[in-house]
């Protein structure tokens, strides 16, 4: 493995790394519900990718529903 022959400098260093960025990522608007989506995914509030659901997402009363109804299972 290579070794350096001479230290390199503070601002050496620095300058190199003014490429190490992070970029902000890209958000896009869901065309179902208008919320901000990344690019190429599915929402995860209304679950439509495309123009179709693919995910089915639950309300909240939906939700207790099967909550409660898995306690009575299990209560019996």
């Amino acid at each position: 493995m290579a070794l350096p022959k001479r230290r390199h400098s503070v601002t050496r260093g620095k300058r190199r790394r003014t490429h190490w960025k992070v970029k902000l990522s890209q958000l896009m608007t869901c065309p179902q519900c208008k919320q901000k989506i990344l690019p190429h995914h599915a929402c995860s509030f209304c679950g439509y990718y495309k123009g179709r659901e693919v995910i089915k997402i639950e309300t909240v009363q939906e939700r207790k529903q099967r909550r409660e109804k898995k306690n009575k299972e299990g209560n019996q």
